[in-house]
């Protein structure tokens, strides 16, 4: 009852509901970026993660392609990441193919080369802002769930074994995944190249490019500059396949190089050597129950492309917004389906395309060395050919499949297009949906009641078309034309798609 008498009672709205956290395990590029997003949305969220705290050298990425950029800049760190590395606008493959990335439709027509420790730097930063809870040195040794959640059972680096309930577990925990493992799923595949070497070292030479690629005979080297002085080698060599284990030191590597690049730039004082082997890998399913995988944990590829880390970056895009919507109780939990619809065929593709690629340059038959020339002539020669090689690699080629009878563009990505307010990354900010009208069309229902999840944007142009854009940048719903303005159909698209 209220103080003037008249009998009306004033009811406190409740608080909203604290969503149930959500486990992450794995703190690489992957792990830590679906993280971020989640906490962003406030989604409780611990990250889990078997090494130290510390980032680590022994990382084998080092190129940030155009749609990774992008996603970044919906993040506000793209620019900061520019500034760890040098960017190169071509791709030389197989010494007759050329890529020219500087035609890519993108804010971000190149290639970043930088190493992955800047990117985890960036990404964990941005965790801890947003109040990511990490626990290092953690190891999952259990993993049971039910139709409530998830019990995630965890050694610290005490040997306690502690379990940890949350509404879902993922696993971002890299090749050997122990979440992977904890629910059954094989991880099928084979090796496609049983022997490699990396090293970050230093050279009294100077290479002419940022990037520096050839093979020769039986062995093949590749040198990237990081921009500080260091650089990362890459190589193998097909007469000296060993195990992983097995001793390497700086000769080996200088002797491979200068035979792959007719010089090794007077390399000295390696600070970090490593062999590995590169498989081709992909689990059948990216979710059992409420448990799923990303990045590594789900697909690893041939290095050929430098698409590993970028197709995890991706996977890590796709899946957290789709977490915090069913999290948070607007989206229905089918949602969470189109991870698997979406994602499965992108790493398929990712590993077809890869994969070719390292074949093609193995290639020591006469039979495969004409195909290699062939394709390497048919990609110089036509256009479209070559602008499909290129949006693959980069990654903004890339669809997600429509409902029959969609728009066009539904499933598409979008491009930074201009908006009246500025451009649309920027609008992507927030973490939520963007809708783009016309700029004299109305506003339907009542946006404040999504003022948490949907963000409304005019075009900077005259464009009739309407858009709803997802969280990821790809198109939700579209509709063209003047009655793309009417308002029950946007509308009914909002509920839909928004809630």
């Amino acid at each position: 009852m209220n103080g003037t008498g008249t009998g009306t009672n004033h009811s406190v709205p409740a608080p909203a509901p604290v969503p149930a956290p959500v486990l992450v395990v794995g703190s690489g590029p992957t792990g830590l970026l679906l993280a971020g997003d989640l906490a962003a949305a406030g989604v409780p969220v611990t990250l889990v993660e078997k090494r130290p705290h510390e980032i680590s050298n022994l990382s084998r990425a080092f190129g940030v392609h155009a749609r990774t950029l992008e996603q970044l800049d919906a993040r506000g760190l793209a620019d900061q990441l520019l500034a760890t590395g040098s960017t190169i606008t071509e791709l030389r493959l197989f010494r007759r193919l050329s890529l020219d990335l500087g035609t890519l439709p993108s804010r971000f027509p190149f290639l970043l080369i930088t190493p992955q420790y800047e990117v985890e730097r960036l990404l964990e930063r941005r965790a801890r802002e947003l109040g990511v809870e990490f626990r290092f040195e953690s190891e999952v040794v259990g993993l049971r769930q039910d139709d409530g959640g998830v019990d995630l059972d965890v050694r610290g680096p005490d040997g306690t074994v502690v379990t940890h309930r949350a509404a879902y577990v993922v696993g971002a925990d890299g090749h050997r995944s122990a979440v992977r493992r904890a629910v059954g799923l094989p991880f099928p595949g084979v090796s496609v190249i049983r022997s490699l070497f990396l090293a970050d070292v230093r050279l009294a030479e100077r290479p002419d490019s940022v990037l520096t690629v050839n093979g020769a005979g039986d062995a093949f080297a590749m040198i990237a500059s990081f921009g500080d002085g260091w650089y990362r080698v890459m190589g193998w060599n097909r007469r000296h396949e060993v195990p992983d284990d097995a001793p390497l030191d700086l000769d080996e590597i200088k002797e491979v190089t200068r035979r792959a690049l007719g010089t090794d730039y007077g390399m000295h004082d390696a600070r970090w050597l490593s062999r590995f082997h590169s498989d081709e890998r992909q689990a059948r399913e990216y979710r059992v129950g409420r448990v799923f995988l990303a990045g590594d944990a789900a697909h690893v590829h041939s290095p050929a492309g430098g698409q590993g880390m970028n197709t995890g970056l991706q996977d890590a895009a796709n899946l957290g917004w789709k977490l915090a919507a069913v999290s948070k109780g607007w989206a229905p939990e089918s949602l969470l389906g189109t991870y698997q619809a979406e994602r499965h065929p992108v790493g398929k593709a990712v590993l077809r395309s890869s994969g070719g690629l390292v074949r093609l340059g193995r290639a020591q038959n006469p039979a495969l060395r004409a195909v290699r020339a062939l394709v390497s002539a048919f990609v110089n020669a036509a256009r479209p050919a070559r602008a499909k090689a290129l949006a693959q690699i980069s990654g903004i080629g890339y669809r997600y499949a429509a409902p029959h009878g969609s728009h066009p563009l539904v499933g598409t990505r979008v491009p930074d297009v201009a908006l009246e307010s500025g451009r649309l990354y920027e609008a992507l900010r927030g973490g939520r949906f963007v809708l783009i009208t016309a700029k004299d069309a109305g506003v339907p229902g009542d946006p404040g009641s999504r003022k948490d999840r949907l963000t409304v944007e005019r075009w900077a142009s005259d464009r009739r078309t309407t858009v709803l854009v997802r969280p990821d940048g790809y198109v939700a719903w579209a509709a063209d034309g003047a009655d793309a303005a009417d308002a029950r159909a946007v509308e009914a698209a909002l509920a839909a798609q928004v809630g």
